[in-house]
């Protein structure tokens, strides 16, 4: 049997990148359309985490149970914006059904697949695009808390989590004096993972797939995609600027924008973009050899990259495209300033959306109605570490290979 041979891939963040990578290689001709503004979406500005730990599904009652002390108006880091409560409303009521016992227990048995040792994956995915030996860093992960009494109660949590292919063990004073010369204050407590890592910056990594695309013979289009329409057995993606291009197949990839290109076709998805912020400063006094650290009481996180140190926080629903709250970058930095965090006075500031569905699960897989349309977004946190897992995925489904049944739980119809 002949399969289809022309392809386009709208969206260039981590996830689209790399599935243009992965088709591409597979021996398909690709064109991956991105409007060209790298900052726009969650792949410029996240922590660069592959947080394979990550097994438990956000919507849980212990999420609820938690969600209103942590809002940003008690100092937390949770937001609603109030006059986008027409967009977060009905996601909010979709979170509460996903958020039943029997719902947690089946979305955890999804999730955990796929986070099924997503360092490997991304190990092979480094391997295709060639790419420098330190841009994938196993080099784990740890969490730490400011009081004796945080470290307990976060200890036992994190005990009766899932963590997946990811392990932990608590720290020890040594390992806790390592921050000695970058923190006031030590920390009273923490763990350190195993089988998690961290890439050396999130658009050093975009940039060596995109790089190795095109030499593969990829074709990059920068142009706004305004509609994906089903053509007989084929697909056409209409562009802003450049008319009309005809594929046997599209794979929908637009992060937080993807949405309003799958509601012509018939396809209304709970889809919100949940808005992070970051600063990174390039003057820092952050050993190079501390790892990536969540300072979880304080619903903060700081990594180091080659082009300076990163902090990031706060999950903010609402429109994606909206002007940032610069409140939140002021949070971020007081946060720095309490902790002792050499910082500069002036730093790279970035809010960018997450593409998060309602049961924190991502959409993976092709249209029943229009099978020439497949689709791979809604990774919320998850993007970059589950975006080397997704692109072998898809390459599984373009090639025709059997999927894993699991992978139905994934397919955009389950929500009607």
């Amino acid at each position: 049997m002949t399969r289809p041979q022309h392809w386009a891939v709208v969206g260039g963040g981590l996830v689209g990148a790399a599935i243009a990578l992965r088709l591409q290689a597979a021996g398909f001709e690709v064109v991956l359309i991105d409007r060209g503004d790298a900052r726009r979406g969650a792949s410029f500005g996240n922590i660069g985490h592959i947080a394979a730990e990550q097994g438990e599904p956000m919507p849980s009652p212990a999420t609820l149970k938690s969600a209103l002390g942590r809002l940003f108006a008690f100092g937390g880091p949770l937001d609603f914006r109030a006059r986008d409560v027409a967009l977060w409303g009905p996601w909010a009521l979709r979170f509460l059904a996903a958020s039943r016992p029997a719902a947690v227990a089946r979305n955890a048995e999804t999730l955990n697949r796929l986070l099924d040792d997503p360092l490997a994956a991304w190990g092979r995915l480094a391997v295709l695009a060639d790419a420098p030996d330190d841009l994938i860093r196993p080099t784990g992960h740890a969490v730490v808390w400011s009081a004796p009494e945080a470290a307990r109660r976060g200890l036992e949590a994190w005990r009766g989590a899932r963590t997946g292919t990811a392990t932990f063990r608590p720290m020890e004073a040594d390992d806790l004096a390592a921050y000695d010369g970058v923190l006031a204050k030590r920390p009273a407590g923490g763990i350190r993972f195993t089988g998690t890592g961290q890439v050396s910056e999130p658009q050093r990594v975009r940039d060596a797939l995109l790089d190795a695309f095109v030499r593969r013979g990829g074709h990059v289009v920068r142009d706004d995609v305004t509609a994906v329409r089903p053509v007989a057995e084929a697909a056409e993606v209409v562009l802003a600027k450049e008319g009309v291009i005809g594929v046997d197949r599209v794979v929908v990839a637009a992060g937080a924008w993807s949405a309003g290109l799958m509601a012509p076709l018939g396809v209304r998805v709970p889809l919100i973009g949940e808005r992070g912020y970051s600063v990174q400063s390039a003057e820092h006094a952050w050993a190079d050899d501390l790892p990536l650290t969540v300072f979880e009481d304080r619903a903060l996180v700081v990594a180091r990259f080659s082009g300076g140190l990163r902090a990031s926080s706060h999950v903010e629903f609402g429109d994606p495209s909206a002007r940032p709250d610069p409140r939140k970058w002021r949070h971020i930095e007081a946060q720095l300033k309490a902790l002792g965090v050499a910082f500069s006075d002036a730093p790279d500031r970035w809010c960018g959306p997450r593409p998060t569905l309602a049961d924190y699960l991502p959409a993976v897989g092709r249209l029943q109605a229009h099978p020439a349309i497949h689709y791979a977004f809604g990774h919320q946190h998850l993007g970059l570490t589950l975006a080397a897992k997704t692109a072998e995925l898809m390459e599984q489904m373009a090639l025709g290979r059997p999927a894993p049944g699991w992978l139905d739980a994934l397919r955009i119809e389950r929500f009607r």
